[in-house]
């Protein structure tokens, strides 16, 4: 073994930094191998810098960094060929730890549930790895001719030992003795894993194995065995991701490539975005839109940031606009720290312009493909709108400029801009109160025969269908002017566009009194209340509503929108209905001529049932006695 030249202590405030790191960081030790991997890394880089500069004229050679363990000697090891160090650099780099004094440290920290954030802030990175290690061995040799290797070494408590070394070639080797508490980092999985996660992309490549020192391989100057190594040659790392690349010089297949790496067993998206902006700060990714079923089911294959092409996190909501956290791709900002908290991204001005950035990106990615081809932007349109509408409701900027391309469509298949619509329904749609009226229905299958009678009027109907929508139609009341939306079967067709026109009634008012006694007693609901009404003969003898008010609240409860304070007021309310009866009806003037009271109300329970079965609200025990009734009718 070398003789010790040196011994010494590392220059911190307290002999507690140790305890510290492992106490606060417990809970994300594993960042340990990123922390040593970057730092291999930028050695690494920062050679290559000085080759293309001219200050380092020898021979760059395989810049692979390494990475592997020993199980049976507790070992993981971290090797690159990089700049290396002297030992008077090591002294300076590792043993001179930037920090304003571990008691402040301890005071700022010691509440804190995100204190994780404290590796990188004070120049720790090399130091997490006593969360695994009892004791870190560095071994370097620099790129400067004439300078020997050194070797430091130190047990997790406040004293280094610092060396001459033999090592033939440059770089370092950052040598980790895993403590008992870290033997699940001695696995090939583990490892390998940790390294995919934060590693997937670096810019240098990364070869991971485990070490076979079993083999001897000669003796060292000290006539003592030397071991060969033997290592898994696998590269785990993809060094030049599409992000990474002009879009000049990528193919659609490009993109779908690497969405198939990022998230195997998808789906194809719908089309992407490729950011690359490097003012006034720097961001590069690709954007994914991928295609999202009606039922929202919240994702969630994350969006990655990386900062240098090191992965920090998918947790990005403070870096990416809320209504966009359904998109999939990576990002990746050198502006943004590797060891960064969420107190960090809330505050953050460069994240705030990102953020406004990626609005705005996309904005303008939907209107370049809504004006180069509509008849494309029409087909994505039903994968795309719920985040568009998501964005128009929760970003003001983004609502300005979704109003170009924000689509309504019809049960017809058709489709129409804002202003399109308004024109194409106004002369028809307004009502005597010159408010124009869009219909919309929720369910074109189950509510049909409203769509029916609608159309029979020469009315439009959208279709509102989507998971957002019930928000999304109380926006466009807010921002339309003189525009109301009214679900198709929340009221009679002549309520829903009232007009200045009224249809006389054949019923007298007795008549009338009498109908309404009538079917209230062949209902005998009291949450259903029934109204005898002057419709025109050729509508349904019984349409049953719930007001638009009602099912509105009750839709947007159903998507986390009715009342607060964890009780869902919509929700615990029962049902109530409006059941219109159309006294000019011929089947309701056959009713009141039936000889028997017995007879007149089982006519209007039947006719009642059918209106209920027309909604699908009919089922059990009522089905059952309706299909018996219509039996004995029909003998």
């Amino acid at each position: 073994m070398a003789t010790v030249t040196e011994k010494g202590s590392i220059s911190i405030h307290t002999e507690n930094i140790f305890p510290i790191i492992k106490k606060f960081l417990y809970s994300d030790h594993e960042i340990f191998l990123r922390e040593l991997v970057s730092n291999a890394v930028d050695a690494t880089q920062k050679l290559k810098k000085l080759a293309s500069m001219g200050e380092f004229n020898g021979d760059l050679g395989d810049l692979k960094i390494e990475v592997s363990f020993d199980k049976k000697k507790r070992t993981i090891t971290v090797s690159d060929k990089g700049l290396g160090m002297t030992g008077e650099e090591i002294k300076k780099y590792i043993n001179q730890i930037a920090f304003s004094g571990a008691a402040e440290f301890v005071e700022k920290f010691k509440d804190k549930a995100d204190a994780k954030d404290i590796i990188g802030k004070f120049g720790l990175g090399f130091y997490s790895a006593f969360m695994v290690a009892d004791q870190v061995e560095v071994v370097s040799k620099s790129y400067k001719e004439g300078t020997e290797a050194a070797r430091w070494e130190c047990d997790g408590s406040t004293e280094f030992e610092l060396s001459g070394a033999e090592k033939e070639t440059r770089g370092s080797d950052v040598i980790l003795h895993v403590n008992a508490d870290s033997e699940e980092f001695l696995d090939e999985f583990r490892l390998k894993g940790i390294l995919e996660k934060y590693c997937k992309f670096l810019p240098v490549e990364i070869k991971f194995g485990t070490k076979d020192e079993s083999v001897e391989d000669g003796v060292d100057k000290d006539d003592k065995p030397k071991y060969k190594t033997v290592t898994t040659d696998r590269i785990i790392n993809n060094t030049s991701p599409i992000w990474t690349k002009a879009p000049l010089e990528l193919k659609d297949e490009d993109y779908l490539a690497f969405y198939k790496e990022l998230y195997p067993f998808t789906e194809d998206p719908l089309f992407w975005i490729h950011l690359n902006v490097d003012y006034p700060f720097n961001l590069t990714g690709v954007l994914y839109f991928p295609k999202i079923k009606n039922d929202f089911e919240i994702q969630r294959n994350k969006i990655q940031l990386y900062s240098r092409q090191v992965f920090i996190t998918d947790e990005v909501k403070d870096v990416v606009p809320d209504f966009l956290m359904l998109l999939h791709g990576v990002l990746d900002s050198p502006d943004i720290p590797l060891n960064v908290s969420r107190s960090y991204l809330q505050s953050d001005a460069s994240v705030k312009k990102i953020s406004s950035h990626i609005t705005k990106k996309v904005a303008d990615k939907l209107v370049d493909m809504f004006i180069k081809d509509r008849g494309e932007f029409e087909k994505k349109w039903d994968d795309i709108s719920v985040f568009v509408k998501y964005g128009i409701i929760s970003d003001e900027k983004f609502a300005e400029k979704a109003k170009e391309f924000t689509l309504l469509k019809n049960t017809d298949g058709q489709y129409f801009t804002l202003k399109e619509y308004e024109d194409k329904v106004k002369a028809n749609q307004t009502d005597k109160d010159k408010n124009v009226v869009y219909l919309y229905t929720s369910d074109v299958k189950k509510q049909h025969s409203f769509i029916e009678i609608a159309n029979h009027r020469a009315y439009d109907v959208l279709v509102m269908d989507g998971v957002l929508d019930s928000h999304f139609i109380n926006h466009l009341e807010q921002k339309l002017e003189k525009t109301q939306l009214r679900r198709v079967d929340s009221d009679t067709i002549d309520k829903l566009i009232a007009k200045d026109e009224a249809i006389a009634s054949v019923l007298s008012k007795e008549e009338e009194d009498s109908v309404k006694t009538i079917f209230e007693t062949a209902i005998n609901n009291k949450n259903m209340t029934v109204a005898v009404e002057s419709l025109s003969p050729d509508d349904l003898p019984v349409t049953i509503t719930m007001s638009e008010w009602m099912r509105r609240m009750k839709d947007m409860a159903r998507t986390g929108g009715g009342g607060g304070g964890g009780f869902n007021f919509m929700g615990a309310m029962p049902d109530s209905y409006n059941v219109a009866i159309n006294g000019n009806h011929a089947l309701v003037q056959k009713i009141l001529k039936a000889e028997t009271e017995e007879h007149k109300t089982k006519l209007a329970k039947q006719v009642y049932d059918l209106a209920l079965l027309s909604q699908n609200m009919l089922t059990g025990a009522d089905l059952t006695s309706f299909i018996k009734r219509s039996v004995e009718l029909v003998g």
